[in-house]
């Protein structure tokens, strides 16, 4: 197969300066990709069998929690395809905007809507024609006088990624040929991904402080690569050619990322969840106000990494605090007969 041509980003936003530095260090090819391997090799084999056949790739449906890499994904997706890459959210979607998106895609291209169960139930009705049949109903004129005419699209890939796919519908979920889950990055692979994006930056890395900050990143490249720039901040102001684990450890600690990638708002929320509710169980929306944060940004942020570490747990009644938590609180967890299946 010939060498792919890289794909155009066609967006009507600039990044903002953290973006830009995420993009700059995204992967241009599937090989420069790290972690993720059973995912990747399978939709290696999509393409692939796409791009020999000459059709559009099937719509895809990407879903794991923030900083994964399901926009890297779709980005490598569609330079491997060689074609363009239209990239959007579900929130940012009216109607009358989808008519615009779609009548912009030449044929193969790649449509990427991130946050897609945020998607306005007008507009999810509207995409359904459009991936289905390749098809747009356009409304012309007003009132006794309006008229649809139906518009072809050319065949094209959708490619939506979400962090909360129990909030899909069940058509939506339906009319994806394959959904992809990405897990969480294991220490060893955030070290490679730290020491590759390292370079990229021009700074020596030394495996013991990637280490570090890898250990400290919550299973999440977004998390390390972020780390890493500040990181970097600290050695250069410190006048240091090199971040090794010294360094690494003291900006770690001045940024407030303890040893288990811990920052302020999980402490707090441990601490609240112990402290003012007695280890549990309670509602997110009830821990939301006592931390003065959004329910969404607790379940879809903090609580995903607590979870799988076993500090915390979810039951029928609320969450509640394992003996993990109490643990690493310092406090000794309270009796109670009765209730173990909560912890």
């Amino acid at each position: 197969m010939s060498e792919p041509s890289p794909a155009r980003v066609v967006t009507a936003l600039a990044l903002p300066g953290e973006a830009r530095h995420e993009a700059s260090l995204r992967p241009q090819r599937f090989g420069e990709l790290i972690g993720q391997e059973d995912l990747v090799n399978n939709i290696k084999v999509f393409v692939k069998a796409a791009c020999e056949r000459g059709e559009a790739l099937d719509h895809l449906l990407l879903c794991g929690p923030p900083g994964l890499g399901k926009t890297t994904l779709a980005h490598l997706i569609a330079r491997e395809l060689g074609v363009d890459l239209h990239a959007t959210s579900g929130p940012a979607i009216e109607r009358k905007d989808l008519a615009g998106i779609l009548s912009h895609l030449k044929e193969r291209d790649v449509l990427f809507i991130d946050e897609i169960h945020r998607l306005s139930p007008v507009v999810e009705e509207n995409l359904y024609p459009a991936m289905e049949d390749f098809t747009f109903d356009l409304v012309l004129g007003g009132g006794p006088h309006a008229r649809t005419i139906q518009m072809p699209l050319p065949h094209f890939t959708l490619i939506g990624a979400t962090t909360r796919t129990g909030l899909l519908t069940g058509p939506m979920r339906d009319r994806f040929g394959f959904t992809g889950r990405l897990a969480y990055y294991s220490a060893a692979e955030l070290e490679q991904v730290v020491t590759r994006s390292a370079g990229i930056l021009g700074i020596a890395c030394a495996a013991d402080g990637a280490s570090e900050i890898a250990r400290r990143a919550r299973g999440t490249p977004r998390i390390a690569n972020r780390l890493l720039r500040r990181v970097r901040d600290f050695a250069e102001v410190d006048g240091r050619n090199v971040i090794d684990l010294e360094i690494a450890r003291f900006a770690l600690t001045r940024l407030g990322i303890d040893q288990n990638g811990f920052d302020d708002m999980d402490r707090r929320l441990l601490d609240a969840l112990v402290s003012k509710f007695d280890g549990g169980p309670v509602g997110v929306d009830t821990l939301g106000a006592a931390l003065g944060e959004e329910p969404d940004t607790l379940e879809s942020v903090y609580e995903p990494y607590l979870l799988q570490e076993g500090f915390l747990k979810r039951t029928p009644r609320g969450r509640v605090a394992t003996l993990r938590a109490y643990e690493y609180l310092g406090k000794p967890a309270p009796s109670r007969a009765g209730q173990g299946d909560l912890f």
